[in-house]
């Protein structure tokens, strides 16, 4: 386990531009409105070492967690959500995310707002910092030192007991290289390891589906907040799991409503966050409640998985709930008829209420994840895409003869197969597809999207004519995928 750095405090002190800052990349949504952090947000992130040590040290990994404000719905905000529902329910699942956070941290980031000085719920913080023993590993941040003038007012949360304070501009950036440096000092040569590639996996749905609920169930542990509460959680959250000796990383994200139907800019933002979540992904769950009937919001983000070609699995999640006198075949063939562009992917029953069913989907999940990190031989795909040409081959009202000169794999996650042709225009997109599905059946890609790069042959140049540097390097690699002397005899329908 790397070591974990959690950053705490009470609300709009900039706790997740802070957070930002240090792990160079937009993760936390940033907004003035309390209670927009709601998760445990966690990233694994590289420190640099001291500039007298650059060049002659190596980074050292950690794991950054951003939390909720402290005492968020007592500040003064939105308590009330869209439906009218009272989000100070929240409070008490918040706040113990938040105690769990500075629980497991090598090093707690105490951030207060150096322009606002130190109020009454700072120096509660701390008071319960202190009295849960947790002084030592914290590090007192005074954020907002924009400029010199406000370092004094820094230098009075002196009195909170925890030494002087770091002052930062996570606005500008002012004073966070010094941290850093200072929390690469503190977390030691034991972090110097990078953390072992693992697969991502993304849990996309509409509100209320059970995503967190599932995340939890997981994890054995309540990871991110559960709630009657519609849009709960608002940023896409990070949790690291350890199966069968093998590592994954679950993305909970927020619950997705049609746009015309979002409260706020932060909806907005977090409909946005579960976009990312799903590009950066390398499997995702699309949850569906077994109890509701598919939705156009679902339709939606399964189009959108099918064109960023992602890993599939379709998890239908309360399952217990159901009538029993629902067959899971029936089942099965209504999801087709909703989703026919994603009749290739898994279906897999759970409740995540119940824990039944984690297994299979855990497991079936690194299946996928095989699959999509496959690479088949060029003389395996030539192959198979000769015999798939005899079978049918691409009609043609003028009567031409479509001709495949090479195919080859040229990338994987997801699997991307080039195939070079005498007419791209016989290729359709209805032939395409038929290809594709050939393919599933033949090679080891049946559960996850294929990618198909149908291009022209170029005909070989004279070396006269080839041109230099760069350019001759990219068009050597375009040219050698056909050759006069090396290419397999043209597949003829």
């Amino acid at each position: 386990m790397l070591p974990m750095i959690a950053i705490i405090g009470r609300p709009n002190v900039g706790k997740s531009s802070l957070f930002n800052r240090i792990a160079r990349r937009r993760i936390s949504i940033v907004d003035p409105t309390p209670g927009v952090t709601r998760d445990q947000l966690s990233v694994s992130i590289e420190l640099q070492p001291p500039e007298e040590l650059e060049g002659s040290a190596d980074v050292r990994w950690v794991e950054l967690c951003d939390t909720a404000g402290f005492g968020v719905y007592s500040a003064e905000g939105k308590q009330f959500d869209d439906a009218g529902e009272d989000l100070s329910k929240l409070t008490p699942r918040v706040e113990e995310q938040i105690r769990r956070a500075a629980h497991d941290a090598t090093i707690i980031l105490f951030v207060i707002d150096a322009q606002h000085g130190v109020t009454g719920l700072d120096r509660q913080i701390g008071q319960l910092l202190r009295a849960s023993g947790y002084s030592a590993k914290v590090i007192l941040v005074a954020n907002k030192v924009d400029s010199e003038s406000w370092e004094a007012h820094a230098y009075d949360a002196t009195s909170m007991g925890f030494g002087n304070a770091a002052c930062v501009s996570a606005m500008n950036g002012g004073g966070l290289r010094q941290l850093a440096a200072r929390l690469w000092t503190i977390v030691g040569e034991s972090s110097a390891k990078e953390p072992s590639s693992e697969m991502k996996l993304a849990i996309v749905g509409r509100r209320n589906a059970g995503k967190s609920s599932l995340v939890n169930a997981l994890a054995g542990q309540d990871r991110v907040i559960v709630s009657e509460i519609a849009g709960t959680t608002r940023d896409s959250v990070d949790v690291r799991f350890e199966a069968n000796g093998r590592s994954f990383l679950a993305i909970d994200t927020a619950g997705v409503r049609k746009q015309r139907s979002f409260a706020d800019d932060i909806e907005f933002y977090a409909s946005t966050r579960t976009e990312d979540a799903i590009r950066r992904a390398d499997v995702c769950l699309l949850l569906l409640d077994a109890t509701e009937k598919i939705s156009q919001v679902e339709k939606k983000l399964s189009g959108m998985l099918v064109e960023l070609h992602k890993p599939v699995i379709l998890v239908v999640n309360k399952w217990d709930l159901v009538d029993r006198k629902l067959k899971l075949d029936d089942y099965s063939d209504y999801l087709t008829q909703e989703f026919p562009h994603l009749d290739f992917a898994p279906i897999v029953t759970v409740s995540a209420v119940k824990g039944e069913g984690l297994e299979q989907l855990v497991t079936m999940a690194f299946n996928l994840f095989t699959q999509a990190s496959h690479r088949e031989g060029t003389g395996r795909l030539n192959a198979v895409m000769q015999e798939i040409l005899k079978k049918r081959g691409p009609s043609s009202a003028l009567g031409t003869i479509a001709k495949i000169f090479y195919v080859t794999q040229i990338a994987t996650k997801p699997p991307t197969i080039a195939v070079v042709v005498n007419k791209p225009k016989l290729f359709t997109a209805v032939y395409q597809r038929y290809i594709i599905n050939r393919l599933r059946e033949e090679l080891a890609f049946s559960e996850v999207p294929i990618s198909l790069v149908i291009s022209e042959r170029k005909r070989r140049e004279s070396p006269g004519d080839r041109p230099v540097g760069k350019a001759s390097k990219a068009a050597s690699v375009e040219s050698n995928l056909v050759t006069e002397s090396d290419e397999p005899a043209a597949f003829e329908e």
